[in-house]
């Protein structure tokens, strides 16, 4: 090792590793650089269709459990309040599988209220069923299903 290498590199590091590589001197733990976290936030930032959509399911959820205390729903549906709060949390994540079960409920939840519409004439229904549409088509496209884990 020539002269100059030799003051350039700090005690305790590799000969061709700079001294900011490596963790202090206090052995704290290497940090993941700033770039990786700043792309994770960005990547949910560019997406702001899948935050509420996930506060969709949220609220979904949230209805669900209230109906099944309140006993207008079967005990049954709190089963669908757990899936709703699983792929709400899952789809902030960026999950793959939180952005398939989100995709199941959206689908299921729109046929139900287009048939409800086309039954019982409720024009809530029709609204719920359309906003449900809409989130689909969101989900489907690329560029949302190239940003999941």
């Amino acid at each position: 090792m020539s002269e100059t290498e030799k003051k350039s590199s700090a005690p305790g590091t590799s000969a061709g590793a700079a001294p900011s590589d490596h963790a202090g001197a206090a052995g704290a733990p290497d940090r993941p650089p700033l770039r990786k976290r700043e792309e994770s936030v960005r990547t949910i930032l560019q997406l702001p269709g899948l935050a509420a959509i996930s506060l969709y399911m949220l609220i979904l959820a949230c209805v669900a459990a209230v109906g099944v205390v309140g006993r207008h729903y079967p005990p049954l549906f709190l089963i669908l309040a757990v899936a709703f709060f699983t792929a709400s949390f899952g789809l902030m994540r960026l999950f793959r599988w939180a952005w398939a079960l989100t995709l199941a409920a959206v689908v299921l939840l729109a046929a139900y209220c287009f048939w409800l519409f086309s039954a019982q004439h409720q024009g809530s229904a029709l609204v719920q069923g359309l906003l449900n549409l809409v989130f689909f088509l969101y989900m489907v496209r690329l560029e949302v299903r190239e940003k999941l884990r």
